[in-house]
């Protein structure tokens, strides 16, 4: 890439000259260049400049304040454009070419046929009279609806102050944005953009009258900056409607989740994925969910150690296991709503004590990345719901199930955090921006029941030589048994293939290698896939590489983090299981079966009323220390994954056990499949429980406690349940928690309950 300078320019433009402003012609195609190796000083200088050819570049953006008074033909094909506003400053300009641009929307297009006043060409097309359309009737229709809004609720302060009009100004556009309904939802971005230029000028014409309104390309274009304050449900014309749900005991309905379904599925698993070239669209209409519920103000964070109640829980009526064989019946009463204080077994009785000791003090040295981490004070922030059946606010049925944060680009090295998490639950999947609230896109599927999702990364293709590009991608399943494949970011649902002729439970990518992904499913299998890249008309191609046989359910799927094209753990029904998935020239079966079992102490305590060997959370901690709890077992264990994994299975049952490092005391519950998750950037464990409550675990100080002690450590801090309220100011009681997720650097922790909310939680900085 060579560096722009002014010999550069003149070298590259014509008519030959030695001056810059009598440049009329420049190419500047095919460099390499980002934007910010286009210097505007420079640049600014070509007065004269008519023609531009930028193509073939890196450019996600054209230089902003880059005034070419003169130019009228602009190149930017072949690009990584994400953000045309830029633009605005180009107004002489009438012909603009942007092809192979994948990140260009409908609503991008529209806002630079507003935004270029002189603009007749785009992309070889003529395009005067939607321009004319555009910049005349649309506009003029939504200054209509503004107005008409104005009158009916809002008026100018008296008297007029300066932080009086800042605030009403705040107020009136985000309602107009978020009132204001025009056109197809495939423009909502766009219209949403010109509503919030227009109210500012309106405003304006209110408070400076015998001025004339500045020109849209002077107001402040914010893509998704715009915070909602009044809410409406989703607006959303997808042709996929929401059927009914059935209900259970008392009106719940039932975690439809955890039960095998099997009449809706084909007999025939198709491999080929059926073409689905922008068939499926994504709503991109950032907006805050359906019904905002405000969260109880708290003055603190609540920091408790989990007591015995006196006052046993009712009879939970979710999560009953009856398609479970070996699960036996639940007793009505419950032994207390603290945690259970279990003694720690001996993991390796033959083990001398000092080299016992020695062994998890090693253990804990590969943990000292996190050593100098502090816990954190996190305060709930946003209360949504976002997956109601038909948008309703009175929906507090549909089950949510699973969450994930999106991994950053691979230009950032995967540091830093992310505020972006995609949810899943009833029939659609919704990915929202956790600081602002917003839903940014939203995927629904007429019947279908989401149960899990996953993010990857994988190569996208441009053709015409131009290099491959990292694109962020979701995999999401459910009941159907099918695996959608979406791309958030440019509002494509790219395709889908049959997984299974049962419903999915778990849904994991490799994070070394993104194009494989293993799905667990309702009949007893985990598949291991090779969903490869994408082109650019999102061609692509599936292949099953391999089947792990086992005889449950599969509930979560990991992979170690340092060998995870070698290793398979999940936790199912009946228990912990070791797979190899290592590819090898020699075995060319494609059907495996268990390495090893995994089994824990607490499985020598079970009797005819206790079945402690369903696994319903698993999740490393670092590269090494896993975190995994078992149904009905009131603390959740700290194992070390490498000295498991190098002990003897025994030769008939090929079972070793769990060397368990600590225990954490957690809740005493009947009911299933609540929510573990870890931060290992951050050392931070966080569990869910069935009243709403999150139990968070800061562990970098394990060394502390004698692993010989046999107490079970506690809590960091149980968050409370926020109490949220309805409309009618209701509060809403805790409810079981599904699903957990935190960023990286644990700025944000979202939860998801069984009532269809979307809890989010935001770290408090100390001061």
């Amino acid at each position: 890439m060579a560096k722009i300078t002014e010999k550069l320019l003149l070298e590259k433009g014509s008519p030959k000259t030695d001056t810059l402003e009598n440049i009329k012609t420049l190419n500047l195609s095919k460099m390499a260049l980002k934007v910010q190796d286009l210097p505007v000083k420079l640049l600014s200088g070509l007065h004269s400049l008519q023609w531009l050819d930028l193509s073939g570049n890196r450019l996600h953006e054209f230089p902003k304040n880059l005034k070419l008074p003169a130019l009228r033909y602009l190149d930017l094909s072949d690009n990584q454009m994400e953000d045309v506003t830029a633009l605005e400053s180009l107004s002489s300009l009438e012909e603009l070419k942007m092809e192979a641009n994948l990140y260009i929307t409908v609503s991008d297009n529209h806002k630079m046929m507003v935004m270029l006043p002189n603009l007749r060409i785009y992309n070889n097309k003529d395009i005067s009279i939607n321009a004319h359309r555009l910049r005349g009737a649309y506009r003029d229709t939504l200054r209509t609806k503004i107005i008409a809004l104005w009158g009916r609720s809002f008026r100018l302060p008296d008297p007029i102050t300066a932080e009086k009009l800042s605030k009403l100004e705040t107020d009136f556009v985000n309602t107009a944005r978020q009132q204001i309904k025009f056109g197809p939802s495939s423009v909502s971005d766009f219209t949403k953009w010109l509503v919030e230029i227009i109210a500012k000028e309106y405003l304006r014409s209110l408070t400076e009258p015998k001025k004339e309104p500045e020109s849209s390309k002077s107001a402040e274009i914010k893509e998704n900056g715009v915070r909602i304050q009044r809410l409406t449900p989703l607006n959303t014309d997808s042709k996929d409607s929401i059927p009914p749900v059935s209900c259970g005991v008392n009106g719940i309905s039932l975690p439809t989740k955890r039960k095998k379904n099997t009449s809706e599925m084909d007999s025939n698993i198709n491999l080929t994925p059926p073409k689905k070239q922008h068939t499926d669209v994504i709503e991109n209409s950032p907006c805050k969910s359906g019904i905002r519920l405000k969260p109880l103000t708290r003055t603190n964070p609540v920091r408790m150690t989990p007591q015995k109640s006196s006052q046993p829980p009712s009879t939970p009526t979710r999560g009953q296991k009856t398609d479970t064989p070996r699960r036996v019946s639940r007793a009505a009463n419950t032994k207390g709503d603290g945690a259970q204080v279990e003694k720690k077994e001996e993991t390796n009785k033959k083990d001398p004590k000092g080299t016992k000791l020695k062994q998890e003090t090693d253990v804990l040295s590969k943990y000292k990345s996190c050593s100098n981490t502090q816990p954190v004070c996190l305060k709930p922030l946003h209360v949504l719901q976002c997956h109601s059946k038909q948008d309703s606010s009175e929906d507090f049925s549909t089950q949510l199930w699973a969450c994930a944060f999106q991994p950053l680009p691979v230009s950032t090295g995967g540091s830093g955090g992310s505020r972006l998490v995609a949810t899943c639950g009833g029939d659609s999947l919704c990915v929202i921006d956790c600081e602002t609230g917003m839903v940014m896109k939203k995927y629904k599927v007429s019947g279908e029941e989401f149960f899990s999702l996953a993010w990857s990364t994988v190569l996208m293709s441009r053709g015409s030589g131009a290099s491959a590009q990292h694109c962020s991608i979701l995999a999401a399943g459910g009941k159907r048994g099918v695996v959608k494949l979406i791309h958030p970011r440019n509002n494509m649902a790219y395709g889908e293939f049959r997984a299974s002729r049962k419903a999915l439970s778990a849904l994991c990518f490799n994070h070394h290698k993104g194009n494989l992904l293993f799905t667990g499913s309702y009949d007893n299998k985990i598949g291991m896939w090779d969903i490869g890249g994408v082109d650019s008309q999102y061609n692509f191609k599936v292949v099953q590489l391999l089947v792990f046989e086992l005889s449950a359910v599969p509930l979560h799927i990991c992979l170690p983090p340092t060998s995870p094209s070698a290793h398979l753990l999940t936790a199912c029904e009946d228990g912990l299981y070791c797979f190899n998935t290592a590819l090898s020239t020699n075995n060319t079966a494609k059907s495996r079966s268990k390495d090893i079992e995994i089994t824990f102490p607490i499985y020598k305590k079970e009797d005819k009323d206790h079945d402690y060997h369903t696994v319903d959370g698993l999740s490393f901690l670092s590269d090494d220390i896993v975190a995994s709890k078992n149904y009905l077992h009131g603390s959740i264990y700290l194992w070390s994954w490498t000295r498991t994994k190098a002990q003897q299975p025994d030769r008939k049952s090929m079972t070793v056990c769990a060397v368990v490092l600590a225990e954490l005391q957690w809740t005493n519950t009947e009911i299933p499949y609540l929510a573990l998750n870890t931060c290992p950037g951050q050392a931070y464990i966080v569990c869910g429980d069935d009243k709403g409550r999150l139990w968070t675990y800061h562990v970098t100080n394990l060394q502390k406690h004698s692993f010989q002690t046999g107490k079970p450590i506690l809590p960091t801090e149980v968050l409370e349940w926020p109490m949220p309220v309805r409309s009618d100011q209701s509060k809403v009681e805790g409810p079981s928690i599904n699903g957990v997720a935190m960023d990286p650097e644990l700025h944000y922790l979202v939860a998801l309950s069984d009532k269809n909310m979307v809890i989010v939680w935001k770290r408090e900085e100390s001061l």
